[in-house]
C-alpha cells in the first residue's frame, strides 16, 4: 500500500516496535495522520546549525559545536537568536518501506519558533529516510521570542509513508471538482493548491500582526495567558497593500478557504523564491479533516507565517505566497481533525497562536 499513514496505523508502529520511547505515549501525541515528538531533558547550545551528512551522528557533531548544556527538567528559557539542540524522547526503527517527514506544529510556527528534526547520517532537514534506525533530535532556534521549555514539550510533529502518494496536478484538478478544495479566489493549481494572502478583508482593516522586537518570555504551557498585545503589534491597510520589513515577523492569512478531505493529508510549502524575497510558513501540516463540513468546519482559512528577508518587499492582496500539496491516505483516520480532538485552528480566520489572549 502506498501512502500517509493514519491514526490507527501510527499506533501499530508503536506496538510492533518501529516508534518507541523510554516513556509511554500520551493522549493526544498521536493525531489524525502525524505523530507529535516530545523533548527530552537537555538541550545543547551549539555554536551553529548543522547537519550531520553520512555515516556522522548527531552526537559527534554536538561534541564538536557544543557551547553548554541546558537542564529543561525543572523548565528553561531558550533565548532568542540562539540555536540549541534537543534530544527527542522518541526513536525509530522503521521498516524498509516506511519514510517519514517532520515539521513544527501549527502552534510554534506562530510563535516564530523555527524547529527541525535531525537525525544520524542526516543530509535534509525534516526528511527521514526509508528504514532509519536511530534517534531523533529537534534543532530549535527561538526568532522572535524567547520561550520558556520543558521536557515532553511537543514542539514537531512527524508523518510516516509508503511509496509515491502526491497527487499529480491532473490528480488535484479532479479532486477539486468532486470535493471543492478551496473558496474564497480563483482556484490555481500548479504544483499544488496556490494559496494567496488576503489584504481586504470585508469586515475590518486588520490584515495581520508584526512580532515586536523587545517582549518579555513565551512559557508554551500557558494556553491564552500572554497578553498579545505584549508581543504583537496590529497591522491595518485600507488598499490591499502591505510593506514588509527587512527581517521581521508577521501573521496574515490565506484569502482562500481550505478543505482537507479525510481520505487525504497536504503539506504547505513554499512558493518559488522568483515571486518575492520572503518566506512563508514553518509549520506545514494539513491534516485530514481540516475545513471539512464533517468535523465541524466550512473550509478553513491558512494562517501564513511570513518572514521577509533583505530587502523591504511589497505584498498586494491576492498575491500567491505558497502552495498546498495534497496526499492520499493509507486509509481514513479513525478521528479527524475537528471532530472529537482539540483542533484548536477548525474554521480559523486571522488567529494569532493559543497562546495568546486578545483584549
Amino acid at each position: 500500500m502506498t501512502g500517509v499513514y493514519p491514526s490507527q496505523q501510527i499506533a501499530a508502529l508503536w506496538k510492533t516496535g518501529a516508534i518507541s520511547a523510554q516513556t509511554p505515549p500520551v493522549a493526544g501525541q498521536i493525531q489524525p495522520a502525524s505523530l507529535d515528538l516530545r523533548l527530552g531533558n537537555m538541550a545543547y547550545r551549539v555554536r551553529a546549525s548543522f547537519l550531520t551528512g553520512p555515516n556522522t551522528t548527531v552526537e559527534s557533531r554536538l561534541r564538536e559545536f557544543e557551547m553548554h548544556q541546558v537542564d529543561l527538567s525543572q523548565g528553561a528559557v531558550l533565548e532568542k537568536g540562539c540555536v540549541y539542540v534537543v534530544p527527542l524522547m522518541e526513536h525509530l526503527a522503521l521498516p524498509p518501506e516506511v519514510n517519514a517527514v517532520a515539521n513544527a506544529k501549527s502552534s510554534t510556527g506562530r510563535v516564530d519558533l523555527l524547529t527541525r528534526t535531525i537525525t544520524d547520517d542526516g543530509t535534509e532537514f525534516d526528511r527521514i529516510p526509508a528504514g532509519y534506525h536511530g534517534p531523533l533530535y529537534a534543532e530549535i532556534c527561538p526568532r522572535s521570542f524567547s520561550v520558556l521549555v520543558r521536557p515532553g514539550m511537543r514542539l514537531n510533529q512527524m508523518r510516516f509513508r509508503s511509496g509515491k502518494s502526491v497527487l499529480s496536478d491532473p490528480e488535484l484538478t479532479t479532486l477539486h471538482k468532486q470535493e471543492i478544495l478551496a473558496t474564497g479566489g480563483p482556484v490555481v493549481i500548479d504544483d499544488g493548491l496556490g494559496f494567496s494572502v488576503d489584504l481586504r478583508p470585508t469586515a475590518t482593516d486588520l490584515v495581520g500582526y508584526r512580532a515586536k522586537p523587545h517582549t518579555g518570555v513565551i512559557d508554551l504551557d500557558r494556553i491564552g495567558g500572554h497578553d498579545a498585545a505584549e508581543f504583537w503589534e496590529e497591522l491595518h491597510t485600507k488598499n490591499g497593500r502591505l510593506i514588509l520589513d527587512p527581517d521581521a515577523f508577521y501573521i496574515l492569512v490565506s484569502r482562500e478557504a481550505v478543505h482537507i478531505p479525510p481520505g487525504y493529508a497536504a503539506e504547505m510549502a513554499p512558493y518559488l523564491a522568483m515571486v518575492g524575497e520572503f518566506r512563508v510558513h514553518y509549520a506545514g501540516f494539513f491534516d485530514p479533516g481540516f475545513g471539512h463540513s464533517a468535523a465541524g468546519g466550512t473550509g478553513s482559512r491558512g494562517v501564513l507565517e511570513v518572514r521577509c528577508h533583505e530587502a523591504p518587499f511589497v505584498l498586494e492582496h491576492g498575491q500567491i505566497v505558497g502552495r498546498l500539496v495534497y496526499e492520499r491516505m493509507q486509509a481514513e483516520p479513525e478521528q479527524l481533525y475537528g471532530a472529537d480532538l482539540a483542533s484548536n485552528y477548525q474554521g480559523q480566520g486571522l488567529k494569532l497562536s493559543k497562546h495568546f489572549r486578545m483584549a
